[in-house]
């Protein structure tokens, strides 16, 4: 299953590849140059193919759980003051996907969308401190019923040139329900509050809702 998002671009690569081979077939007479195209063209579809995938995931929604919205790795977890919508200190897990991940964007929890906004910016790299305040990005904002308010970003990264943002503000959604995507490297910020238990450590690897990322925790704890 492929992402809506990678519709036309897997249209477009498959007759671009089919005529590269076609064209290479008639047209070029060297054997290995020609085998050398053929297995670029082929090579170039297999990796749009594989970028764009959708593997079906479901969940059975957990309110005592925050979810990875994305496959990637952890390459942070800080407390960090949040300028543009909290204005308080919040605990920011910070995830990095890879060309290879699968890309989709899957709401980390259940609630309500109480603020989703769009910022133009520039393309660091996807790891450097600055892309989460520079770099073009998605803020969003939920109300979940165990973690209050909770967000995420969607933030570009060098090589990512659009970011594909579903949320609304006012809008019920469901944990593991397709949030968006971002198109070629990138990077996803949440921001929990400071007295959830964070259920990860840096350099583990994450599954978008699969694996857990905080747990609630109880008042008597």
């Amino acid at each position: 299953m492929f992402h809506r998002e990678g519709q036309k671009i897997i249209i477009v690569t498959f007759f671009l590849a089919v005529a590269a081979v076609l064209l290479s077939q008639f047209f070029v007479e060297i054997e290995w140059l020609r085998f050398g195209i053929q297995l670029a063209a082929l090579i170039f579809l297999i990796l749009v193919l594989q970028f764009f995938r959708n593997p079906k995931r479901p969940v059975t929604p957990d309110f005592d759980e925050i979810l990875a919205p994305v496959d990637g790795k952890v390459v942070a977890i800080e407390e960090v003051y949040e300028p543009e919508y909290f204005k308080e200190n919040r605990r920011q897990v910070s995830i990095f996907m890879s060309p290879l991940n699968v890309h989709v964007t899957r709401y980390a929890a259940s609630g309500t969308i109480t603020y989703s906004k769009y910022h133009p910016g520039k393309y660091l790299v996807a790891w450097h401190p600055k892309s989460s305040t520079e770099n073009e990005r998605t803020t969003v904002i939920m109300h979940t019923p165990k973690f209050g308010e909770i967000g995420y970003r969607q933030i570009a990264g060098a090589v990512a040139r659009r970011i594909v943002n579903y949320a609304e503000e006012g809008e019920q959604v469901t944990q593991g329900q397709d949030a968006g995507f971002i198109k070629f490297g990138s990077r996803v910020d949440l921001l929990l509050p400071l007295d959830c238990d964070i259920a990860v450590v840096i350099n583990q690897k994450v599954v978008g809702a699969k694996t857990c990322i905080a747990a609630f925790r109880k008042k008597d704890d």
